[in-house]
């Protein structure tokens, strides 16, 4: 197992959609997506207050903090979207191996960007976008996630002498 892990690794296997992959590689693909993603976000969420800051007469015009603190977030935006590209990637290889369009590898990470940029919006706007729409969002990356994680990570793949 392994070994063909590392194989899997070698070969970048986020690098394209071409190709099938069986239950237990797209979970550990995934999962190994999801470890990366949680630790880059547990380094935002510990860096994010740095990147509030007021200009006021007693403070300096430069702060190495916030600079830093947006560097990282640049940083951070370009892994989230690979991150995103990579988990199509895996999805739709393991899509193509059930026989189900690979489309439908996409509807994890787009439901992720709308969720994310529905929390950012929301305090913004909060007069016209209620909290609601935030927790419909959420609801809809929770039913994405559910459902990929279900269809793809634990069912076989579809027989097609069965056809």
């Amino acid at each position: 197992m392994a070994a063909a892990w590392s194989a899997f690794i070698r070969r970048f296997g986020f690098r394209t959609d071409q190709g099938l992959l069986d239950a237990r590689t797209w979970r550990e693909g995934a999962g190994l997506l999801a470890v990366i993603f949680a630790f880059l976000t547990t380094i935002w969420l510990s860096l994010e207050p740095n990147a509030h800051r007021h200009l006021s007469p007693s403070s300096g015009l430069f702060d190495w903090k916030t600079f830093l603190t947006f560097v990282y977030l640049l940083f951070y935006a370009f892994a989230v979207l690979f991150i995103g590209i990579s988990f199509y990637n895996l999805s739709a290889k393991r899509l193509r191996a059930r026989q189900l369009p690979t489309g439908l590898a996409g509807a994890v990470p787009l439901a992720a960007l709308f969720s994310g940029s529905a929390h950012w919006l929301q305090p913004r706007v909060a007069e016209v976008l209620s909290g609601w729409y935030v927790v419909g969002i959420d609801s809809l990356l929770v039913g994405a996630i559910v459902w990929t994680a279900l269809e793809l990570g634990f069912r076989e793949p579809l027989d097609v002498e069965a056809k």
